[in-house]
């Protein structure tokens, strides 16, 4: 969330000449060839991977099973708390109400419990679950709320929701990001997303992409795909660029529930590297 002074920080008109010339650009670009090797994700689209590969499965009222005809259930398990890998000892993952800035920050929520920064997967390993004041018991007598249940009005009932979820920056500059990826791609901008009922197989979808040859960005390609499998995924990821590149991405339109409702939420992002990723259109 911002004023006027977000929207003069985009520099829209000194970057129009750029952005046409990528679109113009894309209209004849080629399609990825499929490949298995190393990606780099910008920010942007590791926001999209968070929303749907951490924030949905980790909301504790899916893995339990209230929550499964909108989105399905979760691939994880109740007793998988301090035991399963969630991703290389790179990933360290918060659910936060209080980021500067993000859709998700507020004081208390529905049922009053108040603001605060949760770890929710540290150095790869499970920690806790997006939870309730009903749902956090059944981890163990010692857990309590991490204050994630809000209703979208006044008429519907409080649900689990994501907040701010974020990936904590790693260290370094993009530049080393792609240098230390000696030959990959790059890919930026979402444009769709499928994933399964249980949050576990996944292909994503980017706008453009790009070859990385000895670090550098080179041939352009048009709507590049990626696919996972989530543990696997962010098991593979060996580099998180830095604070400098971290940014706060907002998600207006989450939706849950039957009936249904929309929810802000807001994901923190640096662009980050991940091995051995099948990519390109099979």
């Amino acid at each position: 969330t911002g004023g006027w002074e977000d929207i003069v920080a985009l520099d829209l008109v000194a970057k129009a000449q750029q952005h046409a010339e990528q679109a113009v650009a894309l209209l004849d670009a080629p399609y990825l060839p499929p490949q298995t090797g190393t990606l780099v994700l910008d920010a942007n689209q590791v926001a999209l991977q968070i929303h749907e590969s951490v924030g949905h499965p980790l909301e504790l009222d899916r893995i339990l099973g209230y929550e499964a005809a909108y989105a399905g259930t979760s691939w994880v398990g109740i007793g998988d708390v301090g035991s399963l890998r969630y991703g290389s000892d790179q990933v360290n993952l918060t659910v936060d109400t209080t980021t500067d800035k993000g859709l998700g920050t507020y004081g208390w929520d529905d049922e009053g419990v108040p603001a605060g920064r949760h770890p929710l997967v540290v150095e790869g390993i499970l920690r806790d679950f997006l939870t309730s004041r009903e749902t956090a018991p059944h981890v163990d007598d010692q857990t309590r709320s991490n204050g994630t249940m809000r209703a979208d009005s006044w008429g519907t009932i409080p649900l689990i929701r994501m907040t701010n979820i974020n990936l904590e920056p790693g260290s370094g500059s993009l530049e080393q990001l792609l240098d230390e990826a000696g030959d990959g791609v790059y890919m930026s901008t979402n444009k769709s997303w499928s994933i399964d009922d249980k949050r576990l197989n996944f292909q994503f979808g980017c706008e453009v992409a790009y070859d990385i040859r000895g670090g550098k960005l080179g041939q352009m390609y048009r709507n590049p795909t990626y696919t996972g499998r989530t543990p696997v995924f962010w098991g593979s990821c060996d580099g998180i660029a830095g604070p400098q590149h971290w940014q706060v991405y907002g998600t207006p339109n989450c939706g849950k529930g039957e009936p249904g409702q929309v929810a802000r939420v807001s994901h923190g992002a640096a662009p980050a590297r991940f091995r051995d990723v099948q990519m390109g259109v099979r």
